[in-house]
């Protein structure tokens, strides 16, 4: 069996777990190298990161594993990905091990977050395939941009909301009041395609659940070279929260009459008012957005 090498960047709110103790130690046993960095502030991935790219040079890592969230595989990816000269890939592999909350990318790719060890074993025997990377104003996402319900945060939660978004409010960052639940107007340009009107939610998927799996983009695929963009118009006054509501429980699925689909490669946003977009759960505000898809930029262990 060949032997591999994993450098693990850990987040530090996992340190402490048993069971990731005991998955490095499996794999370990199994007679492979695995090195562990754990995070402790702001800034630390990317100066691990940083590190894995040099080590490589002396002792080869063969697949960079970011162990937490779709926020921290984001970071790993970001990071990684910063200053690469254009068409030249990371010089290793990535995989994931999953620790968040939601964990939508790692159920995406087919991990147990119940079962650390297996994903930790699936990162040295899955095979590295060629994945997509999305990007929106030079910052990458693997999973899906995710954008709509205004930026403004307010310091009280209204109780009704939290009751309706339940595990998926960080879906929604900066909506903490029904009163903020208005339309977002916006431009939309894609190669063949334009819309212009206002939207409730809206989603460039390379995956195909947020929010804690809410299938947002149901036919997306990591490879293809495309994005999957879905507009959900903003409804009839008096509709928005059952609107809301089936999104969160059935995803697009459900929505009477469809939401807005199309694959898109390129995508240019112009909204009236500055909203929010998650990147991987990560946010950004802003009132332009250049979208775009880079294709086969990233081998993955999936």
């Amino acid at each position: 069996m060949e032997k591999h090498h994993l450098r693990l960047i850990l987040n530090g709110k996992s340190a402490g777990r048993d069971d990731v103790r005991s998955a490095v130690e499996a794999v370990r046993s199994m007679g492979h190298n695995v090195s562990v960095r754990v995070t402790y502030e702001a800034g630390d991935v990317e100066r691990l990161v940083r590190d894995a790219l040099r080590d490589h040079e002396s002792e080869r890592i063969d697949t960079l594993v970011s162990g937490g969230g779709d926020g921290t595989l984001n970071e790993v990816l970001d990071a990684a990905l910063h200053d690469l000269p254009e068409g030249e890939k990371p010089p290793f592999s990535f995989a994931v091990l999953p620790l968040g909350t939601a964990n939508d990318f790692a159920n995406h790719i087919g991990l147990d977050p119940a079962d650390i060890t297996s994903c930790l074993r699936f990162a040295v025997r899955a095979s590295a395939k060629p994945t997509d990377i999305g990007e929106v104003n030079g910052c990458v996402f693997i999973n899906m941009a995710t954008g709509g319900f205004g930026s403004q945060v307010t310091s009280q939660t209204d109780p009704n909301l939290k009751r309706v978004l339940g595990g998926a409010a960080y879906l929604f960052t900066g909506l903490q009041r029904f009163s903020e639940l208005s339309a977002c107007e916006a431009r939309i340009e894609a190669d063949d395609f334009s819309w212009e009107g206002s939207f409730l939610a809206l989603a460039v998927g390379n995956g195909r659940r947020a929010g804690g799996g809410i299938r947002l983009c149901p036919d997306a695929k990591l490879d293809d070279g495309f994005l999957d963009l879905t507009i959900v118009p903003f409804p009839q006054t008096g509709k928005v929260i059952d609107l809301l509501s089936v999104l969160l429980d059935s995803g697009v699925d459900d929505i009477n009459g469809g939401p807005i689909q199309r694959k898109v490669r390129n995508l240019k946003i112009e909204t009236q008012q500055p909203v929010q977009f998650n990147l991987d759960g990560e946010p950004m505000n802003g009132q332009s957005w250049q979208i775009g898809i880079r294709h086969h930029q990233i081998d993955l262990r999936r």
